[in-house]
């Protein structure tokens, strides 16, 4: 078994925070070294703990639009690193889902990091994945305003959730401007088919 195989077994088997879970740990991520795209995004939703697969719900089409990247090319974790926050669903809150569990971050985000040494893009999307690859560089609103500062190793991301909505209609140039250079750099990076 390769070393980036067992780490995912003894994450997917973690139960650190199992107490704090309404569904239960269910642990949902995907890597590969080979990736050369890291997502990293929040925390698992209801429908994706239910499923087991990331961004497999509104989110995620959407997420998959922006990259102009479909599902199979998505879930190929040869290409594609799924590295949530929080890899369980956290639970509802009063606007929405539950902030991710902070366990996660502290006990796996850096050995899961150390797997993938050939990243060459990082998508950072959403406020708690900001905080963590992107300190102090202000809201998320901001940040992705500042994309270029980060280009072409790092681009900061809204949440492409449908609770976003709005936020996408009062800020139109992400999709306009931005969008289109993100599809760009990921399609240089994806493995082209022999």
């Amino acid at each position: 078994m390769e070393p980036h195989e067992i780490l995912l077994r003894e994450i997917r088997a973690c139960t650190l925070c199992a107490a704090d879970l309404p569904m239960g740990p269910r642990p949902v991520l995907q890597l590969h070294p080979d990736a050369r795209i890291l997502i990293a995004a929040q925390a698992p939703g209801r429908k994706v703990h239910e499923t087991g697969l990331p961004f497999n719900d509104a989110s995620g089409d959407r997420l998959r639009t922006w990259l102009g990247m479909s599902r199979e090319v998505f879930y190929d974790p040869h290409q594609v690193a799924l590295v949530p926050m929080g890899f369980c669903y956290p639970g509802k809150g009063k606007s929405g889902d539950m902030p991710p569990r902070p366990e996660c971050a502290v006990a796996w985000r850096k050995p899961l990091l150390e797997h993938l040494p050939n990243l060459a893009l990082t998508l950072v999307i959403g406020q708690y994945a900001k905080a963590y690859h992107l300190p102090g560089s202000g809201s998320v609103t901001e940040t992705v305003q500042a994309w270029q500062r980060y280009w072409p190793e790092v681009v900061p991301m809204p949440h492409p959730s449908p609770r976003n909505t709005l936020w996408l209609r009062r800020n139109p140039w992400f999709e306009e401007d931005i969008v289109p250079m993100v599809r760009e750099r990921v399609a240089e990076l994806l493995i082209r088919p022999r």
